[in-house]
């Protein structure tokens, strides 16, 4: 018998049993991934457009041009550097209070609500991973009543603080490593090439979803492992990957 057999035997079922442990999670972007609010984006770039005498835009250029931060895409579309800084003085009011009323009326994206309760039943974790604020987020998940749905919010803590603290992408690894989730059965569901490549940075499965922010051309080129069009096309790709049952 080999000697080293029985420690060979302790690592074997030591590395088994946290792998039992650790847990699974679906981690959705907020923004044109659960909540459908493409159009009220849009109409926000718009009316900000406007303000400026500048010529509108649809959404076909939208989704060609969108960016994070926004005074990137403003940028794309041609604002001057002075009409940006104007934008952005007063924490980007001009914006938040112009999207945040349309976003008001927003609804969830098609199928995406009995993923959550689906993942809910089955003690799945689900986290929202944005750029955008908490407190606006947490309104809406009250409001169109998932809040029981969500685990953990991971997101800027306010206007101020917006792009100026920790990204997206190191908010979801200290998450991970706090909550012990294993990454051979995290799934990030983004509709913007960023989803895609935090997922490949952590190694985790990714699955870009169309429909939001960004043309399905660029959500291609970022190569995710997935690609789906609604929220109901992510029931078989969870239960492939042993997320969902």
């Amino acid at each position: 018998m080999d000697p080293n057999f029985n420690n060979h035997e302790q690592t074997y079922r030591a590395t088994t049993a946290l792998g039992s442990r650790m847990k699974s999670a679906i981690v959705f972007d907020w923004n044109g991934t659960l909540l459908d609010d493409a159009n009220a984006v849009l109409q926000t770039v718009n009316a900000i457009l406007s303000r400026f005498s500048r010529a509108t835009v649809d959404m076909q250029r939208f989704r060609e041009e969108f960016e994070l931060p926004l005074s990137v895409l403003y940028r794309n579309l041609d604002m001057s550097e002075d009409e940006v800084e104007v934008v952005h003085s007063n924490d980007s009011a001009i914006f938040h209070d112009t999207y945040e009323s349309l976003a008001s009326k927003a609804l969830l994206r098609k199928g995406a609500r009995n993923i959550l309760l689906a993942a809910h039943r089955q003690a799945v974790q689900t986290v929202i991973l944005s750029n955008h604020i908490v407190e606006p987020i947490r309104v809406q998940v009250r409001r169109l009543g998932i809040k029981s749905c969500v685990t953990e919010i991971l997101a800027f803590e306010s206007r101020a603080t917006q792009f100026r603290s920790m990204s997206k992408e190191d908010r979801l690894r200290l998450y991970m490593q706090a909550n012990d989730l294993s990454a051979e059965r995290t799934v990030v569901v983004g509709d913007m090439p960023i989803e895609t490549e935090i997922a490949r940075n952590l190694g985790l499965i990714s699955v870009a979803i169309t429909g939001g922010f960004v043309s399905e051309s660029r959500l291609r080129a970022a190569r995710p492992d997935y690609m789906i069009h609604d929220h109901h096309d992510l029931v078989p790709i969870l239960q492939k990957h042993r997320i969902l049952n």
